[in-house]
């Protein structure tokens, strides 16, 4: 399936208004405010001149398209005008001198051909392919020629390239373009031969195990098996499956700070992780119709991504925990195997600035993967992956979605057919007591229901489902809530404490200062029933509220006597030290874990 462009796809409701709340903050501003950005040497500046200026790009042109910003998009413009009057006549576009180019990691070319791939599909910009057409054609002579390998990052994540391969594959077919993709694949890691090494994660970094590499490659095989010839085995489960039972997560996650790291609940993630692991299921689903990489989609950009990064998304942290009751600089070593004593932080660049560049991609191309297609000369399949609120015009079709959807289960949708088309809404496994307009259904086939409509036909369907809240069983004897696509939380109170500082000549200024988050709340509960009921709010101005959550999950739960990680002051330990009740039940109500920014996830069962 196909991906719609941002001139014909919008969002609208919940969506647009925390795109308007990216926008408005970080990444909409980063070109103002961090050096890294402002005075990149992409530009002719003296400061970062490898991936983030092409990872911030990678997020911002979506972006400023898809909130049709005028000043954003002349923004994006003036960086990518800066880029391609850099380019030297060979077709070498990274700011690097030619002679260095032997030693050069690049995967700064890889990055920045996919952007130029996404300026051109967001924009339309003429001078693109032929820009691209001499970037990968000098990639290919170098590669070819023995004159460069891949190596580090670059060897690591081969495939990235592959995006912009198969545009150019499309605008000219040329067999340089098939042999260059064949010499990456060849000179690349081949991750499946990797696998034992995921079993048993060790305080050491490598790229073997280095979350961001792994969560990229799950769409290797998705992007690179058509344009080699080669027939799909579905590597990327395979790889998926080994990854969740030794290191995951209850919101589908893979721990890594920034290796693997276990299936301990207060191990990490890192922030990139999050937004390659949406980006790589928006690929695979669209790659092989599978419903089940759109609802692994759903499940880690409904928790994972908004609890990493604060309401009004001026900070995020590097790394996230399932429990999580405090975010204070650790005294002495860090909790993490491989990440500082900063990283849970809430800031501009808590332990390294990627994630400050990176996770700007992750919302928009999720609004991008709300609607799919498949085309021929005489049909036309539209799908609609994500039930988000959006407006899709294209070809005459009109298709309004009103929902408020994961919040709850009520969807209206407005069809103007303009041209005869067969219509598909994906409803999610979990779906219960499925009413589609007015009439019940306790299943569905393949899980999507099917409209078909003629030219100048009009229509309004709705559709409800319930979702039953339940407890999901974890490792160490522990359990999570979850309620459709939403795991549940027990909220932990904190209070902000600001730091304003200047360091490495970065300025850290509010409000794009850094953040502890100090628990002052309790957090050594357990579950007391199984019990659980749903109560629905209004959905607040900031969608994922963390003093006012759309949505809460009321239960049972008891003190118990947990205990502090050794060596820790302000951190659980792994698992309780002791499981008797302290105390009489009481009722609490459970926030989504993308609102409870402090927050114990995982907890016994009484």
């Amino acid at each position: 399936m196909e991906f719609f462009q941002t001139s014909e796809l919008k969002p609208q409701g919940w969506l647009k208004r925390q795109l308007q709340i990216q926008a408005a903050s970080l990444s909409g501003n980063l070109d103002k405010i961090w050096r890294d950005v402002r005075d990149s040497a992409w530009i002719g500046g003296d400061a970062e001149g490898w991936e983030r200026v092409p990872y911030w790009l990678d997020g911002f042109i979506p972006l400023a398209w898809l909130l049709d910003d005028e000043d954003m998009k002349q923004r994006a413009k003036k960086y990518i005008d800066a880029i391609i009057a850099f380019q030297k006549p060979s077709g070498w576009i990274c700011p690097c001198k030619e002679e260095e180019i032997a030693t050069y990691d690049t995967w700064a070319v890889q990055l920045i051909s996919k952007v130029l791939t996404v300026y051109y599909e967001c924009s339309g910009d003429e001078r693109i392919p032929d820009v691209l057409y001499r970037v990968l054609f000098h990639y290919y002579s170098l590669l070819k020629n023995g004159e460069i390998k891949l190596f580090g990052w670059g060897e690591f994540r081969w495939f990235e390239a592959f995006i912009a391969i198969r545009f150019l594959n499309k605008c000219y077919g040329e067999p340089w373009i098939i042999e260059l993709a064949r010499l990456l694949k060849e000179q690349g890691a081949d991750y499946l031969a990797l696998k034992e090494r995921w079993k048993r994660p060790l305080n050491k970094w490598t790229m073997e195990t280095h979350i961001v590499n792994l969560v990229m490659a799950l769409k290797a095989e998705a992007v690179s098996t058509d344009i080699l010839g080669l027939p799909y085995k579905d590597h990327a489960e395979e790889m998926r499956s080994i990854l969740e039972q030794y290191n995951g997560t209850p919101v589908g996650l893979f721990t890594g700070d920034e290796c693997l790291s276990g299936l301990s609940p207060i191990q990490g993630t890192e922030l990139c992780a999050v937004a390659e692991q949406m980006y790589s299921y928006e690929i695979l689903y669209a790659y092989t119709g599978d419903n089940k990489w759109a609802e692994r989609l759903e499940m880690v950009s409904f928790n994972a991504l908004p609890a990493t990064i604060s309401d009004d998304m001026w900070a995020h942290q590097y790394v996230q925990m399932s429990n999580q009751i405090d975010c204070e600089k650790f005294p002495g070593r860090s909790l993490f195997r491989t990440n500082g004593e900063e990283a849970h932080l809430f800031g501009l660049e808590p332990n390294y600035g990627c994630c400050t560049a990176n996770f700007n991609q992750a919302w928009p191309k999720f609004a991008l993967s709300a609607y799919l297609y498949e085309k021929t000369d005489s049909t036309l399949r539209i799908v609609n992956a994500l039930a988000v609120p959006s407006t899709l015009d294209y070809e005459g079709i009109r298709i309004s979605l009103d929902t408020e959807y994961p919040f709850k289960n009520r969807f209206s949708y407005r069809v103007n057919a303009g041209r005869s088309f067969m219509f598909e809404v994906r409803i999610p496994e979990f779906a219960e007591k499925i009413e589609i307009a007015g009439k019940e259904y306790t299943r569905l086939p393949n899980g999507n229901v099917k409209f078909e409509f003629q030219t100048g036909e009009t229509a309004t369907i709705t559709i409800g489902y319930v979702t039953t809240p339940h407890f999901q069983v974890r490792p160490y004897d522990l359990v999570t809530a979850q309620c459709g696509s939403l795991v549940f939380s027990v909220p932990v109170a904190y209070e902000k404490i600001m730091h304003e500082y200047t360091k490495d000549g970065v300025e850290r200024k509010f409000p794009y200062c850094d953040y502890e988050y100090k628990g002052v709340g309790e957090w050594a509960f357990a579950y007391a029933g199984n019990v659980l009921s749903v109560s629905e709010r209004e959905v607040d101005e900031i969608p994922f509220s963390s003093e006012n959550p759309p949505v809460v999950l009321n239960a049972d739960v008891v003190h118990i006597d947990w205990g502090l990680e050794d060596g820790f002051e302000h951190v659980c330990a792994k698992v309780p030290e002791h499981r008797e009740p302290l105390g009489t039940p009481a009722k609490v109500q459970l926030y989504p874990y993308g609102c409870a920014k402090l927050r114990m996830t995982e907890l016994p069962m009484l």
